[in-house]
């Protein structure tokens, strides 16, 4: 520290002249802070004192935040004094939504994404990477099933969803499923509908469809929201303990690797919460996570008895509510919208707007008993009818049960209309939105999903502040890699893959977007207390960056890497490669290998067990 090893360098040399540039002696034992921050920017996010020169930590908690001449008296001889270097300190980045075991599925299926997060821009490209995968992973051997994830429509130079006969040039004797990039969309094979039974006589199930060949009743291999939950069900293989914890772990590397101190697992399905739990009864998360089993699952009232339910962490895990899903994707065409797509999908009518996942009277039956119980509930929704049908099943809800005093989440919002956002505000609904299609989507949703005017207002945050409306800013991992600068980045930027401006209107100044991943996620979680700002008092949960977002060329923030992560004054993860932003940034192969180790368990679970209406790697 400049001013600091002044100080001390003078006081000490006034007694000894050693010429020492950290005081060892002003602070007892008793007294000491074990690491204190300087040399760098601070960002503290908190508005009354936004900037910081110091930050001392003890016992995982910060003890003091100001000058560096204020951190003398907190230095000791075991404190460890960390120069940052020029860099970044900012709060460590909490998760808005996003499932941090479903990244770990993600980590071991074959990598259908399209550029920058891929190379999949074509099926024929689409059908290459998927052989390569067979070749070298020994999980088709393992379970018999063929899987991959990401590929992505609009980025397809088909501009179209693979077939079943496309997917049987890759195998026809082992099933194949590929997640489209949203998750609410899957293509399989003929091998995986002729095991799953589906036929030209299998109807569509209610919030689902099973999308036919032209002109007949055959399905061509592409299955929509519930209708995938006909073939998962009978495909998907059934995995053991060490494995799911395996998926964890995995989820949880790559989000250190991003910077989030606080992540959450949004639809903890029995075989995920079992991962997690382990993970935690052996030590083994580093970061707090909070998971939300789907109220819609059987047994619910039985999970919730948990003792992990409620604020209070046990070893970095917490069941913090339940989750409900009232549509689908908007990239995919299965969001719940009021008017109809822009260009609505082929084979549906002119007035087609997507569906909803339930009907109003169980939305309403599901809001009711989240709040009798005193469940935090988020819910899915990205069509601004099914944002109606939360308002309204909440207002029903907080009228029956006014004591209720957990907020409830708006998860997406992609088509929220600015007349709702006076509802939130009114019924205390927290929104949770995805900037980050305005990257990814963004070209989609104007030219093919919404058309101009909509489009311009998706995730549409500056409404939100102008309400006074505080929000979290979210990835939705695995939908898009846990890549919290280039949240930030589409939080304020909104530009498109193509490099245009989408609702210029709608951007927010850095510091907003920050408090968006930082600050309001804690509020939404209700640990505003303990997480969101580097205030004193406050988890020493921090992100050491490579730069600082808040003053730096904003178009520029999407390159900003993330150099160390700290929970609770501990590194978790420390940057020690040059690997480009944008790769899965792990170590796959390796966590391949140890699946294929494992010994078989005689207690197994399907990773993506379906119930009614349980959507899997929402988005």
């Amino acid at each position: 520290m400049k001013s600091l090893s002044y100080y001390s360098t003078f006081f000490l040399c006034s007694f000894t002249c050693l010429g020492q540039t950290f005081a060892t002696t002003f602070a007892p034992p008793s007294h000491a802070a074990d690491v204190i921050y300087y040399g760098g920017p601070i960002v503290t996010v908190n508005d009354k004192q936004p900037l910081a020169q110091a930050v001392a930590v003890k016992n995982g908690r910060i003890v003091a935040v100001g000058s560096e001449n204020s951190a003398i008296p907190w230095t000791g001889k075991a404190t460890k004094q960390i120069h940052l270097q020029g860099k970044t300190l900012v709060p460590g980045f909490i998760d808005g939504h996003g499932h941090i075991v479903n990244v770990g599925v993600q980590a071991m299926a074959a990598n259908l994404l399209p550029p920058p997060d891929g190379t999949v821009d074509s099926i024929p490209a689409m059908q290459q990477v998927l052989k390569d995968w067979v070749a070298k992973s020994p999980l088709p051997n393992k379970y018999g099933i063929i899987v991959g994830f990401g590929y992505d429509d609009s980025q397809l130079q088909e501009k179209r969803h693979p077939t079943k006969e496309e997917l049987d040039a890759v195998s026809k004797e082992i099933p194949i499923m590929c997640f489209h990039q949203s998750g609410h969309i899957r293509s399989y094979n003929s091998k995986a509908l002729e095991i799953a039974g589906i036929t030209s006589q299998t109807k569509d199930p209610i919030g689902g469809v099973i999308q036919r060949k032209p002109g007949s009743q055959e399905p061509n291999g592409v299955f929509e929201e519930s209708a995938m939950m006909l073939v998962d069900t009978k495909i998907l293989p059934r995995v053991g303990k060490e494995e799911m914890v395996n998926l964890a772990m995995a989820g949880q590397e790559l989000y250190k690797r991003y910077g989030h101190t606080t992540a959450q697992e949004g639809l903890a399905i029995n075989g995920f919460l079992l991962g997690l739990t382990e993970l935690a009864k052996e030590r083994k998360l580093d970061i707090d996570v909070v998971a939300y089993p789907p109220i819609m699952f059987p047994g619910i009232e039985k999970i919730m008895q948990s003792p992990l339910v409620g604020q209070t962490y046990h070893h970095h895990l917490r069941i913090g509510g339940v989750k409900l899903v009232l549509d689908g994707s908007p990239q995919g065409k299965t969001a719940w919208l009021s008017k109809p797509y822009f260009k609505v999908p082929e084979g549906q009518k002119n007035d087609y707007a997507g569906y909803g996942s339930m009907s109003d009277a169980d939305a309403t039956k599901y809001m009711l008993q989240a709040f009798a119980n005193q469940w935090q509930i988020i819910t899915h929704t990205n069509g601004d009818k099914a944002i109606d049908q939360l308002i309204n099943s909440v207002a029903i809800a907080k009228k029956t049960y006014p004591k209720q005093t957990s907020k409830p989440v708006m998860i997406h919002g992609q088509a929220l209309r600015q007349d709702q956002i006076a509802e939130l505000k009114k019924l205390d609904i927290f929104p949770s939105v995805f900037p980050m299609h305005t990257y990814y989507w963004g070209d989609w949703h104007r030219d093919s999903v919404l058309g101009h005017e909509r489009a311009a207002n998706i995730s549409p945050t500056k409404w939100l502040v102008d309400a006074n409306l505080p929000f979290s800013s979210h990835h939705d991992a695995p939908v898009a890699f846990p890549d919290m600068m280039r949240v930030l980045s589409a939080t304020v930027n909104r530009v498109t893959r193509t490099g245009q401006v989408l609702g210029p209107e709608q951007r927010v100044e850095p510091i907003v977007g920050l408090k968006s991943i930082t600050l309001w996620p804690a509020m939404q979680y209700g640990e505003v207390k303990n997480k969101g700002s580097i205030e004193v008092g406050k988890l020493a949960d921090f992100v050491i960056l490579s730069d600082n977002p808040i003053t730096m060329d904003r178009s520029k923030i999407a390159d900003v890497k993330v150099l160390q992560t700290i929970k609770e004054g501990k590194v978790v993860f420390e940057r020690k490669d040059t690997q480009a932003k944008g790769s899965a940034c792990m170590d796959s192969d390796a966590c391949l290998r140890r699946l294929a180790q494992m010994s078989d368990n005689s207690s197994t679970f399907n990773p993506l067990l379906a119930y009614p209406h349980i959507h899997i790697g929402n988005q």
